[in-house]
C-alpha cells in the first residue's frame, strides 16, 4: 500500500528555516566584529599607517606613497644598521621624518666624498644609486651611547645627520615594512644593509 508523502505546508518551512539564517548571520556578524576589532587592536598597537612626504628615500620610498610601520619591534629586538626608521624630528618634535640608520651607538662614522665609512671600513650603499650621491664630507663622529646616526638614501636631497646630529633612541618609534599605496610599490620594504667588518 502506498502512503502518501508528509510535508509541511510551505509557510511552515520557511519559518522553520528563519531560525538558521538568523543564526548564521549573528555568526558571520560576530565573526567580521571580533575580526575589525583585532585589526584595530593590530594597527594601534602594532602597525600604524603613514604617508611618505618628501623624496629624501627615493628610490626605496617615494613623496606620497603610503607605507606601515611595525611600532613594537624595537621593544622586542634592537634597532640595526640599514632599518629604515621613523622618528621624531630632533629640532621640531612636532615633525616626523623617515630616514635609513648608518650608524649605531659608538660607531665612528666618517664621510669622504660622498663615501661613508664606518670605524675606518667604507659601508657598501648598494641602495644609493649613483645620480643620487653626493660628494660631501663629514669628520670623523663617534655616535653617542644610545644614538643614531641615520642618512636619506637620495642623499642630494636629504636632510639627516650630517646637518642635526644622531638620533635618540627614543625618538624612533617605528621601521618602515610594508608598502600598500600606489598598488605598484605593493609589498615588503626592505631595508638591507652591508654591515662593515668589525
Amino acid at each position: 500500500m502506498e502512503h502518501p508523502v508528509q510535508s509541511s505546508p510551505p509557510e511552515t518551512r520557511e519559518r522553520s528555516a528563519s531560525p538558521g539564517l538568523h543564526r548564521e548571520l549573528r555568526t558571520w556578524a560576530r565573526d567580521l566584529v571580533v575580526a575589525l576589532g583585532l585589526a584595530v587592536i593590530i594597527i594601534v598597537f602594532f602597525y600604524q599607517p603613514v604617508k611618505v612626504e618628501g623624496t629624501s628615500m627615493t628610490p626605496l620610498l617615494s613623496d606620497q606613497e603610503r607605507i606601515f610601520i611595525n611600532k613594537f619591534v624595537y621593544r622586542v629586538e634592537p634597532v640595526e644598521r640599514g632599518d629604515v626608521v621613523v622618528f621624531w624630528y630632533p629640532l621640531d618634535h612636532s615633525k616626523s621624518f623617515i630616514k635609513r640608520v648608518i650608524g649605531l651607538p659608538g660607531d665612528d662614522v666618517a664621510i669622504r666624498g660622498g663615501r661613508v665609512y664606518i670605524n675606518g671600513t667604507e659601508l657598501e650603499e648598494p641602495y644609493v644609486p649613483e645620480q643620487f650621491a653626493d660628494r660631501s664630507t663629514l669628520p670623523s663622529t663617534v655616535v653617542p651611547p644610545g644614538e643614531y646616526f641615520v642618512m636619506g638614501d637620495h642623499r642630494i636631497s636629504s636632510n639627516d645627520s650630517r646637518i642635526f646630529g644622531p638620533v635618540p633612541g627614543g625618538f624612533i618609534y617605528g621601521k618602515a615594512v610594508f608598502a600598500y599605496w600606489p598598488m605598484a610599490q605593493f609589498g615588503t620594504i626592505t631595508a638591507s644593509a652591508d654591515s662593515p667588518a668589525q
